[in-house]
């Protein structure tokens, strides 16, 4: 057993009935022969001087509690305690104690005295008192003080007391003498009354609680617990209760029953957070019966609350009038907050038939009015409410706003409206909008969608989404990636090539929310996000975001776009390397310069997981276009890595290209350069299906790859033409000695237009040759789209070397990118 696991805390009572903590070490269970028997032992873990040495009798009573302690009591007056770091720990030396007394480890106290001392009880003769109360007076309060105090430790002197208490009346005169003490001004009875009240509260008795919270007493126990013999002016509980403290009827309540019951509820809720002193962890199980007392008192109004729908109902219709003022709707939203509050005290079944009733009477439509209101308390309010609902039901909330939407504009729609709120949080620190966005989350989240025969919620609820609150979420997004705003804000003699994107504080962890959500939907929604992304070229309005001064944003964009390539997905590989999307990438990079920051370790993982995962079509789009830049990055290996894949893979295609037959590379299977172009460019377009819908429009297909070998060699000649050609355009090297890359792809140019625009967008450096090379005078070259004509646009990797073999012996078998 690890020293972890034995590591311990020695606790001992003392005669306040408090516990002190008498040091630290490590227990052991061994047999000693001065004790003449097995023992527990804990030497200091400080000095390893003995801190306890106590011998395991066969009639102790062991109390096992909340799975780390171990209670029990040497003599009369001399409690001692053993709390373990880890639970494995307790466990072990439970078992060594129940062995030794011969009792089975899955119980949690391995005497029962209770029948032990009933049995003993009974041999007593039947006239004799269980306790004798000294007489209720005023020179024997301190007698009374020290009784009750001095019972606690005993679960069997608690109950008899408890049991003298009740059945002598004993509560209501020591309350009695409190208005005496109080009007004398007797302080020190005073101190012994609190002693006495505050005893009486934790024998735990329910019986003795439905006297001390009646109506009649309850006042006074207050009084009593004002009197803390440790503070130097007593606490005006009272007048807080009584003066502050207001009660407010939103709706008048006719039944008495329930108005008491809620007064109630509330002073006993008062009393125990506010009054009694937080409970150790040895006194927790002292007040539990109060904490049971607070419950089934919810439970209660609760129930009768949800039984009278005259009183709902009239609730829901106040709060959906406009009539109604501000401060009456805050009230009633309140209200509502509370009351669902209170519906969290309930079993389950009950629970599930609150929501209905509220629902059956319009809760969401009504919540739908008040998130809109301007008054932020009601907001707020109204989003605490929504949170209960979600909580409890996603699948009732999303059925609601997918009926909804059939009948109303999308604007007030209810997640639109939620969605809202959160984009118009004025809260500095957005702390509504991260709740908000909490919620949305678990509404988009497929795995608590129900699935059956008859219906598939995931389907349908993401379409409606997608189709009606997708461009909500995403338009502060847009807005603020938008090529004019970018203009607009742009920091004027800035050195970067990228304009700045315009974010305060407050607007960049709006932006950092919105990225979360649409991470988060990047890993579990399927070609909803996928067609949301080609479609509004998204990933290239979030990488702008590199460019942010603040770092938590650039790598919340990171961080989307390592999401996208952890799928490793070669239709959003292809839309990557089309739309050159790593240069923003690259140029943060860059501009981060030697600084050993989160920022930089982020984008190495992202090359590092590109380089690990063997993705070709990435790997080879970076090494053509990019490592001339990336070369002097020396302090880790992974570009040089990326260089070595993708010389070993042209190895590889060349091999393969060597062992295709002779008759394939007549010239009766050549096609013109221009013809292969326009091929590879539809093949690029071609449709993906993934759970039967398009991803984009299918266009027609490529030519058969019979004609690839002579093709391939035509193309490459036409390819060093150009590049012969465009020498021209090099990208300037940074102070950094790196590359400097212009991110200025369009739109078109990321869905495949093979427009002029888009065919010059970024240099490229050509790859070092294939033994590893890289000389400073390599040629760098403007490339056309992205990668298009390069090495990977046409001949597929193959994973391992069993493949080379086996297109040996199958020439025809020729596989292209992401088929």
């Amino acid at each position: 057993m690890s020293d972890t696991r034995r590591r311990v805390k020695v606790y001992t009572l003392n005669e306040d009935r408090q516990w002190d903590d008498r040091g630290t070490g490590h227990v052991s269970s061994t047999y000693v022969e001065r004790l003449k028997g097995m023992s527990l032992l804990v030497r200091a873990e400080s000095d390893g001087s003995l801190l306890l040495e106590s011998k395991i009798n066969p009639n102790t009573a062991y109390q096992k509690q909340q799975d780390t302690l171990i209670v029990w009591s040497e003599a009369e007056n001399y409690d001692l305690a053993l709390s373990f770091q880890e639970k494995a720990g307790c466990d072990e030396i439970w078992e060594k104690i129940c062995q030794v007394q011969g009792k089975d480890p899955s119980v949690e106290v391995t005497q029962d005295l209770i029948e032990s001392e009933e049995e003993h009880i009974e041999e007593m003769p039947e006239t004799s008192p269980l306790i004798d109360l000294p007489s209720c007076e005023l020179n024997k309060l301190e007698e009374i003080a020290d009784l009750v105090t001095s019972v606690l430790s005993s679960p069997i002197r608690r109950e008899k007391l408890a049991l003298a208490l009740e059945n002598e009346g004993y509560i209501k005169k020591l309350l009695q003498l409190f208005q005496v003490c109080e009007n004398l001004e007797n302080t020190e009875g005073l101190h012994h009354l609190y002693e006495i009240i505050r005893g009486i509260l934790f024998l735990n008795k329910a019986t003795l609680f439905e006297v001390m919270f009646s109506d009649e007493c309850i006042m006074d126990v207050v009084g009593c617990l004002e009197y803390d013999p440790s503070l130097a002016q007593p606490k005006r509980h009272r007048e807080f209760l009584t003066k502050t403290a207001k009660f407010k009827e939103v709706i008048p309540i006719t039944d008495p029953e329930l108005r008491q019951k809620i007064h109630q509820t509330y002073r006993v809720q008062y009393i125990q957070d506010i009054i009694l002193p937080t409970p150790s962890v040895f006194e927790e199980n002292f007040l539990s019966t109060l904490t049971s007392f607070i419950f089934f008192n919810k439970v209660e109004i609760v129930s009768m609350l949800k039984e009278d729908e005259k009183f709902l109902s009239e609730v829901f219709a106040q709060l959906t009038d406009e009539a109604t003022d501000d401060d009456k709707r805050c009230e009633l939203v309140n209200f509502f907050k509370e009351f669902c509050a209170f519906s969290q005290t309930l079993q389950p079944q009950n629970r599930d038939a609150f929501f209905k009733t509220l629902a059956k009477l319009g809760i969401l439509p009504a919540l739908e009015i008040v998130m809109g209101m301007d008054d932020l308390q009601v907001r707020s309010a109204a989003t605490d409410i929504f949170s209960y609902l979600v909580e409890f039901s996603p699948s009732m909330v999303r059925e609601f706003v997918m009926q909804e939407a059939q009948q109303s504009d999308d604007d007030i729609l209810l997640i639109n409206v939620v969605i809202e709120q959160m984009i118009c949080d004025t809260d500095p620190e957005l702390g509504g909008a991260v709740q908000l966005m909490g919620l949305l989350r678990t509404l988009i989240d497929p795995e608590n969608m129900l699935a059956t025969a008859n219906k598939t919620e995931k389907s349908e609820f993401l379409n409606f989404f997608y189709n009606h609150c997708m461009h909500v979420l995403t338009a502060p997004l847009l807005a603020n990636t938008s090529e004019d705003k970018c203009e607009k804000d742009a920091v004027v003699g800035s050195t970067k090539s990228n304009a700045i994107c315009p974010d305060n504080y407050q607007t960049a962890q709006l932006l950092a929310l919105i990225l979360e959500l649409l991470t988060f939907c990047v890993e579990h929604h399927t070609y909803h996000i996928k067609n949301y992304i080609m479609n509004k070229d998204l990933l290239r309005r979030v990488l702008v975001l590199m460019n942010s001064k603040h770092t938590f944003l650039a790598l919340c964009a990171l961080r989307f776009m390592r999401r996208i390539i952890g799928l490793k997905d070669e239709f959003y590989n292809r839309y990557i390397t089309k739309g050159n999307l790593f240069e923003p990438v690259i140029n943060a990079l860059l501009d981060n310069g030697t600084r050993y920051n989160l920022l930089n370790s982020a984008v190495i993982e992202l090359f590092e997981f590109i380089r690990v995962e063997d993705i070709k079509s990435l790997i080879a789009h970076i090494v053509e276009n990019f490592y001339n830049a990336l070369e002097s990055i020396e302090y880790v290996q992974t570009f040089k890595g990326l260089k070595t894949k993708y010389e070993q893979e042209k190895d590889r295609q060349n091999q393969k290209l060597n062992s295709v037959p002779s008759i394939l590379r007549s010239n009766r299977f050549r096609r013109d350069a221009r013809a292969l172009e326009e091929d590879e460019e539809m093949w690029f377009n071609e449709d993906d299906e993934e759970e039967g819908e398009a991803v984009v429009p299918p266009v027609e297909k490529s030519k058969p790859e019979d004609d690839f070998p002579d093709s391939y060699e035509k193309f490459m000649e036409t390819k060093k033409a150009k590049e012969s050609e465009d020498k021209e355009n090099l990208p300037k090297r940074t102070s950094a000695g790196g590359f400097k890359f212009t991110f200025s792809h369009s739109a078109s140019a990321a869905n495949g237009a093979n427009s002029a625009n888009s065919k010059s967008v970024a240099a490229q450096t050509s790859p070092a040759s294939s033994n590893g090379s890289s000389s400073k005078n390599a040629t760098l070259t403007t490339a056309v789209t992205a990668t298009k004509g390069s090495l990977v646009g046409l001949v597929d990797y193959p994973d391992d070397e069993d493949d080379d073999e086996e297109e040996e012996t199958s020439p025809r078998k020729r596989s292209r990118l992401g088929s």
